[in-house]
């Protein structure tokens, strides 16, 4: 049996990937600040922010899923964000990659690209998003994903260990799509993300694949639904919001993501399998 820590598992996504590693017989321990609701396994209170508790947390691991973080832009102070982001995603990679662990996966965010948060309104290159886009984050949190990514890089050109930078799209737990109904003919509502969405099981398959899967280095990939958030196909909610981005690459005639999901199915035989459509009773208005 192996043995995965997994960060953050007292969070919105944590218990779900701790669930998904124990289905598949995996040995997890969860290293948060905090009790999680519902003891799924062994919690270590963790400070991430303190190298040396990390290396007592990952001791005798085999691989690290880190999800522990501050979760959004602006919710603290600016330097609290960067730093707490930063130096925890740091400690782990530094302390895994000294103690010889082979995998590590870690939350970065489609916040890199730069849109979600901008102060000075940001429209994206080309659509669908893929990981080749220009990151241009005007704020500490996207710019904390972009320092982790090359945190990753360094880690794995330094020690061999492999590193799976994740940019989530919107995190949705089975719970949240109660909120569906009140944005899905709306298309200035979640536009910052492209409208993108990913739900927590879904993700939780993506971590552990990107654990079980070889030879990937340090990449990064996107993980989206195949699908937008949206009751209105993909190519009227860009001539509406994004009327200039006139860069498509590839068909958007139906609802498809505009998140590119393709790089992560293509190297982790992923494939999303929950979509909000099966959750939320849909009555379409105005989708051509």
């Amino acid at each position: 049996m192996k043995k995965v820590v997994v960060t953050g598992g007292s969070g919105r996504l944590g218990p779900w990937v701790i669930k998904e590693f124990l289905d598949h017989g995996y040995e997890v321990v969860n290293a948060d600040i905090k009790q999680p609701k519902e003891a799924l396994c062994k919690t270590v209170i963790t400070d991430l922010t303190n190298l040396g508790e990390v290396y007592g947390v990952l001791a005798d691991a085999d691989a690290v899923v880190h999800t522990a973080a501050i979760p959004v832009a602006y919710s603290h102070p600016n330097e609290v964000t960067f730093q707490n982001n930063v130096m925890s995603t740091y400690n782990i990679l530094e302390a895994a990659g000294n103690l010889g662990i082979k995998k590590a996966v870690i939350s970065s965010s489609e916040s890199s690209y730069g849109i979600c948060f901008a102060i000075n309104e940001l429209e994206p290159q080309y659509v669908p998003m893929d990981e080749e886009h220009p990151q241009l984050p005007q704020d500490s949190y996207g710019l904390s994903k972009i320092a982790n990514e090359k945190t990753a890089e360094m880690i794995h050109n330094r020690t061999g260990m492999q590193v799976v930078s994740m940019r989530l799209g919107n995190v949705i737990s089975p719970e949240m799509y109660d909120n569906f109904p009140g944005f899905i003919h709306d298309p200035e509502q979640r536009k910052r993300i492209l409208w993108s969405y990913i739900d927590t099981r879904d993700a939780a398959s993506a971590f552990r694949l990107a654990v079980e899967t070889d030879g990937l280095g340090a990449v990064p990939l996107n993980i989206a639904a195949d699908e937008t958030s949206m009751d209105i196909k993909s190519k009227e909610l860009m001539a509406k919001v994004f009327p200039n981005v006139t860069d498509i690459r590839g068909q958007i005639d139906g609802f498809e993501t505009l998140l590119s999901n393709k790089k992560a199915k293509e190297l982790l035989n992923w494939q999303p399998v929950h979509s909000w459509r099966s959750y939320v009773q849909v009555e379409s208005v105005n989708t051509k």
